[in-house]
């Protein structure tokens, strides 16, 4: 069922999820030497592996999304073939304080590692309970204010995708950008993962212009935005501003202010297909935005609808890397497949979005391609790569 990938990836031609996520070979690249906490709960790999997951199965709102996690996890536990996951779901409720709870109740109930919670808070509740018994957690958030000790993230960071959408960039000539941010907590993180990315490619931050995250804060940051973009010959613009955000007012007003898509490259930070509508807005077309490796996420998307008769939530396939990334160790055969040395091996998992790697600071990498929006439809310009040999990382 699992194997480790050799360098040509020529196996990689196909898009198969008939098995989960795979080890990817060693590669050359180390991830950041943060000190790792202990070394984990041994397993007994002759013996399913207990894993506790850990979602808001009745919080209002977020119960939807705790179901699509569920169901993602129990169809990576069925790929997993002869390795054997005993899954134990326990429910959150959305509240940090029962997250801690549930975390000790799994690890006192045998557990060797937790999936999830889902919210930034409860995820760094859970780890915190379980400290002691050096049992790690690797939750679907994706903010690395929470990371390290025994606490990863899953989500997919500002960070990694800034990296991604800022080196290509730079290879395509790109030298002279400005930053357009809601100042809100979300803005903000864009806002500083986007320079960061910017000063490691080299190309020029001449602005950052923040807006007031209000519909008349977005339409009163317009002059502004033009004036630093025009009068700094900047050639290429960056929104980090969400569909659900002020995405389509920036879309519609920047153009028509006089900020042409034809000689400013647009860009963003967020997934411009989501909402598909989204990509119906005149002024993102021809613009860049990164996102997971297509093929592989479109047929996530399609096995689970099949399953499950409904589409996923956009997180599903975090739950569904989490367990594969878990199997791929078990299948190793090691007593220690669960500790943070086994679950940050630099060379990372082949999952259902692309390769993934847990760094030893807690955070992640992921392995994004390059989309642009042409005639309403995402064409990938620049695939995902393949392993993390590739120059991006």
């Amino acid at each position: 069922m699992f194997r480790a990938l050799d360098h040509t990836h020529k196996n990689l031609k196909r898009l198969t999820l008939a098995s989960a996520a795979l080890l990817i070979a060693a590669c050359t690249l180390e991830t950041p030497t943060t000190t790792l906490p202990g070394t984990g709960p041994k397993i007994d790999v002759s013996k399913p592996v207990p894993v506790a997951l850990l979602v808001p199965k009745t919080s209002q709102g977020a119960a939807p999304v705790a179901e699509s996690l569920e169901n993602a996890a129990r169809m990576a536990v069925a790929d997993l073939g002869d390795v054997k996951i005993d899954l134990r779901v326990y429910d959150t409720a959305g509240s940090s304080d029962i997250a801690a709870q549930q975390a000790q109740r799994a690890v006192d109930e045998g557990s060797k590692i937790i999936i999830g919670p889902l919210f930034a808070e409860a995820a760094n509740a859970a780890a915190v309970a379980v400290r002691d018994e050096g049992v790690n957690v690797l939750s679907f958030s994706n903010n690395p204010t929470i990371t390290g000790g025994n606490v990863f993230i899953l989500g997919k960071t500002f960070e990694n995708t800034a990296r991604r959408l800022m080196s290509y960039a730079k290879t395509q000539g790109k030298s002279r950008a400005v930053i357009v941010y809601p100042q809100n907590v979300e803005g903000e993180f864009g806002r500083v993962a986007l320079q960061r990315a910017a000063s490691e490619v080299g190309i020029e931050i001449i602005s950052a212009q923040g807006f007031t995250f209000t519909p008349q804060g977005v339409v009163d940051a317009v002059k502004p935005i033009k004036t630093a973009v025009l009068n700094g010959n900047a050639d290429l613009m960056i929104l980090t501003s969400t569909s659900a955000g002020a995405l389509p007012m920036l879309a519609q007003l920047l153009p028509e202010a006089g900020i042409n898509p034809a000689t400013v490259q647009y860009a963003g930070l967020a997934r411009w297909d989501i909402p598909p509508q989204t990509l119906a807005l005149p002024g993102l077309q021809n613009g860049w935005f990164a996102m997971p490796d297509y093929g592989r996420t479109k047929n996530f998307a399609e096995r689970y609808e099949v399953a499950y008769g409904a589409k996923p939530h956009q997180l599903a396939s975090l739950a569904y890397d989490g367990i594969a990334a878990i199997g791929a160790l078990v299948a190793a055969g090691k007593a220690n497949a669960l500790s943070a040395e086994e679950l940050t091996q630099p060379a990372g998992f082949e999952g259902v979005d692309g390769i993934f790697r847990l760094n030893k600071n807690g955070t992640n990498e992921r392995g994004l391609a390059i989309a642009e929006v042409k005639e309403q439809q995402v064409h990938i310009i620049d695939a995902a790569p393949r392993s993390f040999t590739f120059s991006g990382f």
